[in-house]
């Protein structure tokens, strides 16, 4: 009942339910408000930049667009900000259940650099501020007035940070932290620019006096940045589950050309939009990207080295009662498959890229198999190698008793 294991496992689900939620309606909210302005109807005469009508779920639409606002303001606003703000807070939330509190498994990567699962959360904090830092001063810094520049300079910062930290993180932690890093950005626009500007504005109105324009300015340029960057974070957050993507050499150049194809897509939609024809040349470039990721995930596939000793949980685990008959139940249900080499037909990676062929394999993944095979069925799949119910019961216990007995969980 008072398993940490499952409450914690139930938790990730819940930010991660609320995360998904959270940030479809943003971008949503984003793609249709895009599309919208983009799509207005500016050759009609009067005080609106443009109007529109729409007809959605048995009902007709009226909308209008001013440059500044209408001559009186209306007594409600409705503000399109939570939907950003519950993004990046679940986001952050499940940053911390899944790679914070378990940076021994997701985190870290002890063959590259030696470092206390702390000292990763900590890196992992100052990536997230510190680059909203550099962002923010560079789009208050002259480039602001050279847009292409300044998104050139911003790509660069991506690639070189993807580059840095494939260094330090797992595959899929580095892929994550870029995802987290862009998505900060984000929404740190709208939190700390954006909104901010439109409510200056707003105030002036209010008071009777003119707007400056220069807010305007500079809530256009973050939410273009936030235009071209939405499509590579729903990558790099859905990454994760695919080794192909992160689980290779060139993963920091993967993710730099998922950025490039992000600016390609959306300036296809971008254009049609907004009735300036249909630049279709763009679907050849996203298709050479993506045929170049495809390419760089086979050249770049990680060989494996020698694995760091264990230590912390992993080895708590490995030295927990049953260990033994543990290591033979995987071996004989779950090691055909999840091998350096699967002897599995039509399987040529291990799913998800874990391995589970040697004792420092099965330790380190303890955490998964209690979970995957010892309280649930999940695996294996459609339970292809006839797990018997007293093979699932001896991971239960060894698990548990690893607990019980006071040691660290993965």
């Amino acid at each position: 009942m008072w398993d940490l294991t499952l409450w914690w496992e139930w938790l990730n689900l819940a930010a991660r339910w609320l995360h998904v939620i959270t940030a479809i309606a943003w971008i949503g909210s984003s793609f249709y408000f895009i599309a919208l302005d983009l799509g207005l109807n500016r050759e009609i005469p009067g005080p609106a930049d443009g109007e529109e009508w729409q007809v959605h779920g048995g009902g007709f639409y009226h909308i209008q667009k001013y440059l500044v606002a209408p001559e009186r303001m209306p007594e409600h606003l409705t503000w399109f900000k939570w939907e950003s703000y519950a993004t990046w807070l679940s986001g952050f939330a499940l940053l911390s259940i899944l790679y914070w509190a378990q940076g021994e498994l997701y985190l870290i990567d002890q063959s590259k650099v030696d470092l206390d699962v702390y000292e990763g959360a900590l890196l992992s904090a100052a990536v997230l501020a510190g680059g909203w830092l550099v962002y923010n001063t560079l789009c208050q810094s002259r480039l602001a007035q050279r847009p292409t520049l300044l998104m050139c300079l911003l790509f660069l910062i991506l690639v070189a940070m993807g580059y840095g930290l494939s260094h330090v993180f797992t595959g899929r932690a580095m892929m994550l932290h870029l995802g987290a890093f862009t998505a900060t950005l984000m929404s740190g626009n709208v939190f700390f620019i954006i909104i901010p500007n439109q409510k200056i504005v707003v105030a002036d109105l209010k008071a009777g006096r003119k707007p400056d324009p220069k807010y305007g300015k500079i809530a256009k340029l973050r939410s273009t940045h936030n235009n071209y960057l939405t499509l590579p974070v729903i990558f790099l957050m859905l990454s994760n589950h695919y080794p192909l993507a992160f689980a290779s050499h060139y993963n920091w150049l993967i993710a730099a050309l998922v950025f490039l194809m992000g600016v390609s897509i959306r300036h296809y939609f971008n254009t049609m939009h907004a009735k300036a024809g249909a630049p279709r040349w763009t679907w050849g470039v996203t298709i050479a990207l993506f045929l170049a990721i495809i390419m760089l995930s086979a050249a770049g596939r990680e060989t494996e080295g020698d694995d760091p000793p264990l230590s912390g949980a992993a080895l708590a685990l490995a030295q927990s009662p049953g260990f033994d008959a543990v290591q033979k139940t995987i071996a004989g249900n779950c090691s055909m498959c999840h091998a350096r080499e699967p002897l599995f037909d039509g399987i040529r990676r291990a799913p998800k890229g874990i391995l589970l062929e040697t004792p420092e394999d099965i330790a380190r993944n303890g955490r998964a198999i209690y979970l995957q095979s010892g309280v649930t069925t999940a695996m294996p799949p459609a339970n292809i190698t006839y797990m018997e119910p007293d093979a699932r019961a001896v991971i239960r216990s060894w698990y548990r008793n690893a607990d019980l007995q006071g040691l660290e969980k993965l």
